[in-house]
Protein backbone atom coordinates (compact mmCIF):
# COMPACT_ATOMS: atom_id res chain seq x y z
CA UNK A 1 0.00 0.00 0.00
CA UNK A 2 1.20 3.56 -0.62
CA UNK A 3 1.80 5.36 2.24
CA UNK A 4 2.88 8.50 1.34
CA UNK A 5 3.23 10.59 -2.09
CA UNK A 6 5.98 13.17 -2.25
CA UNK A 7 6.01 15.90 -5.11
CA UNK A 8 9.25 18.44 -6.12
CA UNK A 9 8.41 21.14 -8.46
CA UNK A 10 5.83 19.05 -10.22
CA UNK A 11 3.35 21.17 -11.41
CA UNK A 12 2.02 23.62 -8.73
CA UNK A 13 3.82 22.21 -6.23
CA UNK A 14 7.13 23.14 -4.39
CA UNK A 15 7.81 20.83 -2.43
CA UNK A 16 4.76 18.35 -0.79
CA UNK A 17 4.18 15.46 1.31
CA UNK A 18 1.00 13.29 1.19
CA UNK A 19 0.28 11.05 3.51
CA UNK A 20 -2.34 7.94 2.11
CA UNK A 21 -4.91 6.03 3.52
CA UNK A 22 -6.94 2.86 3.04
CA UNK A 23 -9.20 5.82 1.40
CA UNK A 24 -7.48 8.82 0.60
CA UNK A 25 -10.23 11.97 -0.68
CA UNK A 26 -8.55 14.69 -2.53
CA UNK A 27 -10.85 18.28 -2.54
CA UNK A 28 -10.81 21.78 -2.90
CA UNK A 29 -11.82 24.59 -5.21
CA UNK A 30 -11.16 23.65 -8.87
CA UNK A 31 -7.13 24.42 -9.97
CA UNK A 32 -5.84 23.63 -6.81
CA UNK A 33 -4.02 20.84 -7.34
CA UNK A 34 -5.88 17.68 -6.78
CA UNK A 35 -5.72 16.72 -10.07
CA UNK A 36 -2.12 17.18 -10.49
CA UNK A 37 -1.53 14.65 -7.57
CA UNK A 38 -3.56 12.06 -9.47
CA UNK A 39 -1.64 12.99 -12.86
CA UNK A 40 1.96 12.24 -10.98
CA UNK A 41 0.51 8.82 -10.11
CA UNK A 42 -0.43 7.97 -13.50
CA UNK A 43 2.70 9.44 -15.04
CA UNK A 44 4.77 6.93 -13.20
CA UNK A 45 2.43 3.93 -14.18
CA UNK A 46 2.94 5.34 -17.73
CA UNK A 47 6.66 5.28 -17.85
CA UNK A 48 6.67 2.01 -16.31
CA UNK A 49 4.47 0.55 -19.06
CA UNK A 50 6.15 2.23 -21.63
CA UNK A 51 9.38 0.69 -20.42
CA UNK A 52 10.98 4.04 -19.85
CA UNK A 53 10.85 4.69 -16.05
CA UNK A 54 13.33 2.50 -14.49
CA UNK A 55 16.04 3.56 -16.49
CA UNK A 56 14.86 6.28 -18.88
CA UNK A 57 13.02 9.19 -17.47
CA UNK A 58 9.20 10.23 -17.41
CA UNK A 59 6.60 10.14 -20.44
CA UNK A 60 4.13 12.38 -20.50
CA UNK A 61 2.15 11.74 -23.04
CA UNK A 62 0.89 8.43 -23.48
CA UNK A 63 -2.56 6.07 -22.93
CA UNK A 64 -3.82 7.57 -19.21
CA UNK A 65 -2.25 11.29 -19.19
CA UNK A 66 -0.93 13.65 -21.75
CA UNK A 67 0.49 16.81 -19.92
CA UNK A 68 2.53 17.99 -22.69
CA UNK A 69 6.21 19.08 -22.17
CA UNK A 70 8.14 19.45 -19.30
CA UNK A 71 7.56 23.29 -19.34
CA UNK A 72 4.20 22.63 -18.97
CA UNK A 73 4.90 20.50 -15.53
CA UNK A 74 7.35 22.37 -14.02
CA UNK A 75 6.93 24.22 -11.13
CA UNK A 76 7.13 28.33 -12.35
CA UNK A 77 9.14 29.52 -9.36
CA UNK A 78 11.81 26.62 -8.58
CA UNK A 79 14.83 26.82 -6.83
CA UNK A 80 16.25 23.92 -8.68
CA UNK A 81 16.41 22.43 -11.85
CA UNK A 82 15.32 18.73 -10.61
CA UNK A 83 11.92 17.31 -10.62
CA UNK A 84 10.86 14.81 -8.42
CA UNK A 85 8.16 11.96 -8.13
CA UNK A 86 8.40 9.73 -4.76
CA UNK A 87 6.54 6.94 -3.14
CA UNK A 88 6.58 5.55 0.42
CA UNK A 89 5.25 1.98 0.71
CA UNK A 90 3.82 0.20 4.11
CA UNK A 91 6.36 -1.95 3.15
CA UNK A 92 9.03 0.32 4.37
CA UNK A 93 10.19 1.09 0.88
CA UNK A 94 10.98 4.78 0.22
CA UNK A 95 11.81 5.12 -3.43
CA UNK A 96 12.23 8.83 -5.11
CA UNK A 97 12.82 9.03 -8.79
CA UNK A 98 14.41 12.71 -9.71
CA UNK A 99 14.07 14.11 -13.11
CA UNK A 100 16.57 16.97 -15.13
CA UNK A 101 14.08 19.61 -16.67
CA UNK A 102 14.97 21.03 -20.06
CA UNK A 103 11.75 22.94 -21.66
CA UNK A 104 10.67 21.14 -24.75
CA UNK A 105 11.23 17.72 -23.70
CA UNK A 106 8.73 15.06 -23.50
CA UNK A 107 10.24 12.69 -21.53
CA UNK A 108 11.95 14.07 -18.76
CA UNK A 109 15.34 12.16 -18.40
CA UNK A 110 16.55 11.02 -15.03
CA UNK A 111 19.18 12.51 -13.57
CA UNK A 112 22.50 10.34 -13.20
CA UNK A 113 22.51 11.05 -9.55
CA UNK A 114 19.27 9.59 -8.71
CA UNK A 115 17.71 10.50 -5.07
CA UNK A 116 17.65 7.04 -3.92
CA UNK A 117 18.79 3.99 -5.82
CA UNK A 118 15.97 1.90 -7.39
CA UNK A 119 14.81 -1.06 -5.40
CA UNK A 120 13.46 -3.55 -8.35
CA UNK A 121 10.84 -4.63 -5.78
CA UNK A 122 8.80 -1.02 -6.01
CA UNK A 123 7.47 -2.20 -9.22
CA UNK A 124 5.73 -4.83 -7.56
CA UNK A 125 3.36 -2.65 -5.82
CA UNK A 126 -0.34 -2.40 -7.23
CA UNK A 127 0.66 1.05 -8.63
CA UNK A 128 2.81 -1.04 -11.43
CA UNK A 129 0.56 -4.24 -11.52
CA UNK A 130 -2.58 -5.53 -12.87
CA UNK A 131 -4.08 -5.00 -9.72
CA UNK A 132 -4.88 -1.44 -10.98
CA UNK A 133 -7.98 0.49 -12.35
CA UNK A 134 -8.08 4.12 -13.09
CA UNK A 135 -11.50 6.31 -14.41
CA UNK A 136 -10.82 9.23 -15.19
CA UNK A 137 -13.90 11.94 -14.86
CA UNK A 138 -14.63 12.19 -18.69
CA UNK A 139 -16.00 8.64 -18.64
CA UNK A 140 -18.07 7.36 -21.88
CA UNK A 141 -21.38 7.69 -21.59
CA UNK A 142 -24.48 6.43 -23.28
CA UNK A 143 -23.44 4.63 -26.42
CA UNK A 144 -25.51 2.17 -28.97
CA UNK A 145 -22.24 -0.04 -28.44
CA UNK A 146 -18.98 -0.34 -26.53
CA UNK A 147 -15.41 -1.88 -27.30
CA UNK A 148 -13.70 -4.75 -26.71
CA UNK A 149 -10.27 -5.76 -26.01
CA UNK A 150 -8.83 -9.20 -25.71
CA UNK A 151 -5.13 -7.32 -24.44
CA UNK A 152 -6.40 -5.07 -21.87
CA UNK A 153 -9.44 -6.96 -20.51
CA UNK A 154 -8.83 -10.93 -20.58
CA UNK A 155 -4.69 -10.59 -19.91
CA UNK A 156 -4.98 -7.23 -17.87
CA UNK A 157 -8.00 -6.83 -16.38
CA UNK A 158 -8.19 -2.66 -17.22
CA UNK A 159 -11.79 -1.58 -18.22
CA UNK A 160 -9.78 1.60 -19.62
CA UNK A 161 -9.43 4.83 -18.55
CA UNK A 162 -12.53 5.88 -19.61
CA UNK A 163 -14.40 3.15 -18.74
CA UNK A 164 -14.66 1.59 -22.46
CA UNK A 165 -14.30 -1.97 -21.64
CA UNK A 166 -16.84 -2.24 -18.53
CA UNK A 167 -19.53 -3.98 -20.50
CA UNK A 168 -16.99 -6.69 -22.46
CA UNK A 169 -15.51 -6.83 -18.81
CA UNK A 170 -19.19 -8.13 -17.23
CA UNK A 171 -19.03 -10.39 -20.44
CA UNK A 172 -15.50 -11.90 -19.51
CA UNK A 173 -15.83 -12.50 -15.58
CA UNK A 174 -19.48 -11.81 -14.76
CA UNK A 175 -19.77 -14.94 -13.52
CA UNK A 176 -17.00 -14.77 -11.24
CA UNK A 177 -17.42 -14.35 -7.56
CA UNK A 178 -16.28 -11.24 -6.09
CA UNK A 179 -12.60 -10.72 -4.13
CA UNK A 180 -13.81 -8.90 -1.65
CA UNK A 181 -16.62 -10.20 0.73
CA UNK A 182 -16.80 -6.74 2.41
CA UNK A 183 -18.54 -5.47 -0.65
CA UNK A 184 -21.38 -7.97 -0.99
CA UNK A 185 -24.83 -6.38 -1.21
CA UNK A 186 -27.46 -8.03 0.75
CA UNK A 187 -30.40 -7.83 -2.26
CA UNK A 188 -27.22 -9.60 -4.81
CA UNK A 189 -28.84 -13.74 -4.95
CA UNK A 190 -25.39 -15.04 -5.76
CA UNK A 191 -21.68 -13.47 -4.98
CA UNK A 192 -20.93 -13.33 -8.68
CA UNK A 193 -20.05 -9.76 -10.69
CA UNK A 194 -22.65 -9.10 -12.52
CA UNK A 195 -25.45 -10.01 -10.16
CA UNK A 196 -23.47 -7.81 -7.50
CA UNK A 197 -23.13 -5.14 -9.94
CA UNK A 198 -27.08 -5.25 -10.48
CA UNK A 199 -27.57 -4.90 -7.05
CA UNK A 200 -25.35 -2.17 -6.25
CA UNK A 201 -26.76 -0.39 -9.71
CA UNK A 202 -30.46 -0.86 -7.78
CA UNK A 203 -29.33 1.40 -5.57
CA UNK A 204 -28.95 4.17 -8.05
CA UNK A 205 -31.70 3.32 -10.32
CA UNK A 206 -34.12 0.42 -8.11
CA UNK A 207 -34.29 -3.23 -10.10
CA UNK A 208 -31.48 -2.08 -12.46
CA UNK A 209 -30.94 -5.53 -14.57
CA UNK A 210 -28.00 -4.86 -16.85
CA UNK A 211 -28.48 -6.83 -20.90
CA UNK A 212 -24.75 -7.01 -22.15
CA UNK A 213 -24.64 -9.24 -25.48
CA UNK A 214 -21.63 -9.45 -28.07
CA UNK A 215 -21.77 -8.91 -31.54
CA UNK A 216 -18.59 -11.01 -32.42
CA UNK A 217 -18.48 -10.01 -36.16
CA UNK A 218 -17.72 -6.27 -34.97
CA UNK A 219 -15.61 -6.67 -31.91
CA UNK A 220 -18.28 -4.71 -30.20
CA UNK A 221 -21.15 -4.96 -27.31
CA UNK A 222 -24.46 -3.73 -26.80
CA UNK A 223 -25.77 -2.91 -23.42
CA UNK A 224 -28.88 -2.27 -22.30
CA UNK A 225 -31.24 -1.46 -19.11
CA UNK A 226 -34.54 -3.45 -18.03
CA UNK A 227 -36.23 -2.35 -14.52
CA UNK A 228 -37.58 -5.03 -12.17
CA UNK A 229 -40.67 -4.25 -10.17
CA UNK A 230 -41.55 -7.54 -8.24
CA UNK A 231 -42.06 -10.33 -10.55
CA UNK A 232 -42.36 -8.35 -13.50
CA UNK A 233 -39.19 -7.04 -15.92
CA UNK A 234 -39.48 -3.72 -18.25
CA UNK A 235 -38.26 -4.61 -21.70
CA UNK A 236 -34.63 -4.22 -22.49
CA UNK A 237 -33.93 -0.29 -23.35
CA UNK A 238 -31.07 1.06 -24.84
CA UNK A 239 -28.09 2.54 -22.85
CA UNK A 240 -29.11 5.87 -24.17
CA UNK A 241 -33.18 5.71 -23.79
CA UNK A 242 -32.21 5.60 -19.76
CA UNK A 243 -30.53 7.74 -17.05
CA UNK A 244 -27.11 9.27 -18.34
CA UNK A 245 -25.68 8.62 -14.73
CA UNK A 246 -26.12 4.85 -15.33
CA UNK A 247 -23.49 4.52 -17.80
CA UNK A 248 -21.60 6.83 -16.08
CA UNK A 249 -21.56 5.22 -12.94
CA UNK A 250 -21.74 1.35 -14.38
CA UNK A 251 -17.69 1.43 -15.09
CA UNK A 252 -16.63 2.62 -11.03
CA UNK A 253 -19.19 0.06 -9.60
CA UNK A 254 -17.73 -2.90 -11.87
CA UNK A 255 -14.45 -1.56 -10.95
CA UNK A 256 -15.14 -1.76 -7.35
CA UNK A 257 -16.42 -4.65 -7.11
CA UNK A 258 -13.92 -6.53 -9.63
CA UNK A 259 -10.48 -5.24 -7.42
CA UNK A 260 -9.23 -7.84 -5.48
CA UNK A 261 -7.75 -6.78 -1.45
CA UNK A 262 -4.34 -5.17 -2.59
CA UNK A 263 -5.66 -3.04 -5.52
CA UNK A 264 -5.11 0.55 -6.04
CA UNK A 265 -8.25 2.64 -7.58
CA UNK A 266 -7.72 5.75 -8.67
CA UNK A 267 -10.96 7.71 -9.16
CA UNK A 268 -12.14 10.94 -10.54
CA UNK A 269 -15.48 12.40 -9.99
CA UNK A 270 -17.34 9.46 -8.68
CA UNK A 271 -20.67 11.77 -8.61
CA UNK A 272 -20.75 12.95 -12.02
CA UNK A 273 -24.64 12.50 -13.21
CA UNK A 274 -25.41 10.89 -9.73
CA UNK A 275 -28.66 12.10 -7.57
CA UNK A 276 -27.70 13.02 -3.95
CA UNK A 277 -28.59 9.76 -2.57
CA UNK A 278 -26.34 7.48 -5.52
CA UNK A 279 -23.67 10.06 -4.69
CA UNK A 280 -23.60 9.24 -0.68
CA UNK A 281 -24.03 5.38 -2.11
CA UNK A 282 -20.87 6.08 -4.07
CA UNK A 283 -19.03 7.44 -0.70
CA UNK A 284 -20.09 3.96 1.82
CA UNK A 285 -19.40 1.60 -1.78
CA UNK A 286 -15.45 2.77 -1.85
CA UNK A 287 -15.41 2.89 1.82
CA UNK A 288 -16.26 -0.96 2.32
CA UNK A 289 -13.87 -1.59 -0.62
CA UNK A 290 -11.26 0.29 1.23
CA UNK A 291 -11.79 -1.82 4.50
CA UNK A 292 -11.50 -4.98 2.25
CA UNK A 293 -8.03 -4.24 2.03
CA UNK A 294 -8.26 -2.37 -1.21
CA UNK A 295 -6.61 1.20 -1.73
CA UNK A 296 -8.63 3.82 -3.05
CA UNK A 297 -7.46 7.07 -4.29
CA UNK A 298 -10.50 9.30 -4.75
CA UNK A 299 -11.19 12.99 -6.35
CA UNK A 300 -14.30 14.50 -5.76
CA UNK A 301 -16.21 17.78 -5.25
CA UNK A 302 -19.09 16.22 -3.63
CA UNK A 303 -19.93 16.70 -0.30
CA UNK A 304 -22.44 13.86 -0.30
CA UNK A 305 -19.45 11.60 -1.18
CA UNK A 306 -18.05 12.59 1.76
CA UNK A 307 -21.00 11.92 4.10
CA UNK A 308 -21.38 8.59 2.50
CA UNK A 309 -17.59 7.90 3.58
CA UNK A 310 -18.64 9.61 7.10
CA UNK A 311 -21.47 7.55 7.56
CA UNK A 312 -19.55 4.10 6.76
CA UNK A 313 -17.10 5.51 8.94
CA UNK A 314 -19.85 5.87 12.18
CA UNK A 315 -21.62 2.58 11.16
CA UNK A 316 -18.58 0.57 11.56
CA UNK A 317 -18.10 -0.19 7.71
CA UNK A 318 -14.37 1.29 7.83
CA UNK A 319 -11.93 2.76 10.60
CA UNK A 320 -11.57 6.11 11.03
CA UNK A 321 -7.79 6.08 10.58
CA UNK A 322 -8.10 4.08 7.26
CA UNK A 323 -9.66 7.77 6.07
CA UNK A 324 -7.21 10.32 4.98
CA UNK A 325 -8.94 13.45 3.95
CA UNK A 326 -7.14 16.11 1.90
CA UNK A 327 -7.86 19.86 1.44
CA UNK A 328 -6.09 21.94 -1.67
CA UNK A 329 -6.14 25.59 -1.67
CA UNK A 330 -4.01 28.41 -2.81
CA UNK A 331 -2.90 31.77 -1.07
CA UNK A 332 -1.04 34.85 -1.81
CA UNK A 333 2.08 34.75 0.64
CA UNK A 334 5.12 37.28 -0.27
CA UNK A 335 3.49 38.22 -3.55
CA UNK A 336 3.17 34.65 -4.94
CA UNK A 337 0.07 31.93 -5.08
CA UNK A 338 1.02 29.28 -2.90
CA UNK A 339 -0.47 25.95 -2.82
CA UNK A 340 -1.40 24.52 0.56
CA UNK A 341 -3.14 21.42 2.09
CA UNK A 342 -4.91 21.01 4.90
CA UNK A 343 -5.59 17.20 6.49
CA UNK A 344 -9.41 17.43 8.38
CA UNK A 345 -9.46 14.30 10.40
CA UNK A 346 -12.29 11.88 11.13
CA UNK A 347 -13.18 10.18 14.48
CA UNK A 348 -15.24 7.55 15.57
CA UNK A 349 -18.68 9.43 15.05
CA UNK A 350 -17.81 10.54 11.44
CA UNK A 351 -17.57 14.20 12.69
CA UNK A 352 -14.36 16.08 11.21
CA UNK A 353 -12.30 18.10 13.63
CA UNK A 354 -11.51 20.77 11.41
CA UNK A 355 -13.45 22.60 8.57
CA UNK A 356 -11.41 25.20 6.09
CA UNK A 357 -13.27 27.84 4.38
CA UNK A 358 -14.28 26.30 1.16
CA UNK A 359 -14.19 22.70 2.33
CA UNK A 360 -17.43 21.35 1.70
CA UNK A 361 -19.33 24.40 3.41
CA UNK A 362 -21.43 26.17 0.85
CA UNK A 363 -24.61 24.63 2.02
CA UNK A 364 -23.91 26.66 5.33
CA UNK A 365 -23.12 29.75 3.60
CA UNK A 366 -25.76 29.26 1.46
CA UNK A 367 -28.04 28.73 4.34
CA UNK A 368 -26.64 31.52 6.61
CA UNK A 369 -27.24 33.97 3.64
CA UNK A 370 -31.09 32.95 3.21
CA UNK A 371 -31.00 33.42 7.03
CA UNK A 372 -30.70 36.88 6.70
CA UNK A 373 -32.93 39.68 6.34
CA UNK A 374 -34.22 40.22 2.64
CA UNK A 375 -32.91 43.68 1.03
CA UNK A 376 -35.99 45.09 -0.62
Amino acid sequence: MIRSLYLHNFKCFADQHLPFGALTLLSGLNGMGKSSVMQSLLLLRQSYQQGLLAETGLALNGDLVRLGTAQDVFYENANDDHLTLGLDLANGIEQRWRFDYTAGDDVIKLTTDSVTATDASIYQTHLFTDEFHYLQAERLGPRTSFGTSDYLVREHRQLGPSGEYAPYYLSVFGARDIPNAALHHPAAAAPSLLIEAEAWMGEVSPGTRLKITAVPDMDLMGLRFAFAMGSNESRPYRATNVGFGLTYTLPIIVATLAAAPGSLLLIENPEAHLHPKGQALMGDLLARAASGGVQVVLETHSDHVLNGIRLAVHGGRIAPDAVQLHYFERRERAGFAHHFVSSPHIDRDGRIDDWPDGFFDEWDKSLEALLEPRED
